[in-house]
């Protein structure tokens, strides 16, 4: 009779199998899987926040100072190209604030171009407009003082000089200084997302943990009748107390991140829009002057420039102010340079007929004379120190609401990281009880 064969021993696949089909298997693979999402739960909530925080950290330290000093960059160069025609059209009685003023704009503006390339971190697009303007600049320098050479000479050739100058810096710098202005505003864009996103993946990782120990519980209580877990009880209240500091924490960050928005960063863009029209105004009203009537190209600049600014409503309705969104401590400047920007307007209209009515001399006295204050120049001076107090208001706000944000994030993400292990340890603890029990 031929020998039966020996009966195989079962692969460790099938003992695993076998083991976990048991009521203590079955115990620990719940356990298992429930501090796994535990776990997972606390790495998403550290990861998110972590990443919200440095977004938020970098908007604060970096791309809205950077997006800033782009502003500044354009506002700089615009007004040297507008106080370059105004000590031009001065001449021989060209004042020592003038000259000074454009010394000042054009050394802010390599300051910041220097300054927002050595820090490396913009984009190569933003690095190529940089290095553009750091050669433009001293192009642009040597164009007007070759200007005003001939010009104190006597010769016509001077204002042919200046306005080749311009037409540097009006069609090509203040182009380049435009796009990194554009370029650095797309990365505080970028910033803010990050920084105020609402972390969907943690909440429902935390969500789904606290809804498969609730769950577990309730079976546990179904097969044994006992009520209370400890271990699982606790790892629950963790979760929960994890979830409620992150909605929390979101909220508050998110409120103040809003606020930063609507309290600065958008009030300041309108704002810093709003002074570099005014200043491409203002270089068309004194380059209108420099031509003498050779060409109707300023005039109409000037025409179209002050249409769009007279059609921006202030929050009080005054006129070249900002949206009603703007801070309560940049209303009252607001409101001061819409009316000297109308005070503006009309000294501009009474230079335009005395020009059109061949007083040359007339016009130039009433749009720029050095030491009198009711000439267009002092108005459009006036108007723009009141944008500058604005401006300075709307950046404090922002100061205010973006400060700390990075705190609140960092300060989530280590509850929840600690709220999260608690509840992997209570869940640890929960099922080895049980275990026990079988033991």
């Amino acid at each position: 009779m031929a020998a039966l064969p020996a009966a195989r021993e079962p692969g460790p696949v099938a003992r695993l199998r076998r083991v976990a089909q048991t009521p203590p298997g079955r115990l620990r693979t719940a356990g298992a899987v429930l501090v796994a999402l535990a776990l997972l739960f606390g790495v998403a909530a550290v990861w998110q926040s972590a990443d919200r925080a440095a977004a938020a950290r970098e908007l604060v330290s970096r791309s809205e100072p950077l997006s800033q000093d782009a502003a500044e960059i354009y506002r700089s160069l615009a007004d040297a190209d507008a106080t370059a025609a105004a000590g031009f059209l001065l001449a021989g009685n060209e004042t020592p604030e003038i000259h000074r003023r454009y010394r000042d704009d054009l050394a802010t503006a390599s300051r910041l171009v220097a300054q927002a390339a050595a820090r490396g971190g913009s984009a190569s697009s933003a690095q190529s407009l940089l290095t553009e303007l750091n050669q433009q600049i001293p192009r642009y320098t040597g164009l007007v003082e070759t200007a005003r050479a001939v010009n104190r000479q006597g010769l016509p050739l001077g204002g042919a000089y200046l306005r080749y100058a311009s037409d540097l810096m009006q069609k090509t710098m203040l182009p380049n200084a435009q796009k990194l202005a554009d370029a650095e505003a797309r990365e505080l864009d970028a910033d803010y997302g990050t920084a105020s996103a609402t972390p969907w993946l943690t909440l429902l990782l935390g969500v789904l943990a606290l809804a498969a120990l609730g769950r577990y519980q309730l079976l546990l209580f179904r097969r044994t009748n006992r009520v209370f877990n400890p271990g699982l009880l606790a790892a629950s209240l963790a979760v929960l107390a994890a979830l409620a500091w992150l909605g929390g924490g979101t909220a508050v960050a998110g409120g103040s991140l809003h606020d930063a928005r609507t309290h600065g960063i958008g009030p300041l863009r309108q704002l810093n829009e709003v002074r570099v029209e005014a200043l491409q105004a203002h270089t068309a009203e004194n380059l209108n002057l420099v031509s003498r009537g050779a060409t109707e190209a300023y005039a109409a600049r000037w025409d179209e420039l002050a249409g769009k600014l007279a059609a921006k409503p202030g929050s009080d309705g005054s006129v070249a102010g900002l949206a009603p969104d703007a801070g309560a401590g940049a209303k009252a400047p607001l409101a001061d340079a819409g009316r000297w920007f109308t005070e503006w307007q009309d000294r501009h209209r009474n230079a335009a007929r005395q020009e059109a009515a061949g007083d040359y001399d007339a016009a130039l006295a009433l749009t720029l004379q050095p030491g009198n204050g009711d000439t267009a120049d002092a108005a459009f001076s006036a108007a723009d120190q009141k944008w500058a107090e604005a401006a300075k208001a709307e950046q404090s706000a922002f100061d205010s609401a973006a400060g700390g944000v990075d705190g609140v994030l960092i300060t989530q993400a280590v509850a929840a990281a600690l709220l999260a292990a608690l509840a992997a340890a209570g869940t640890v603890r929960g099922i080895g009880r049980r275990l026990a029990e079988y033991r």
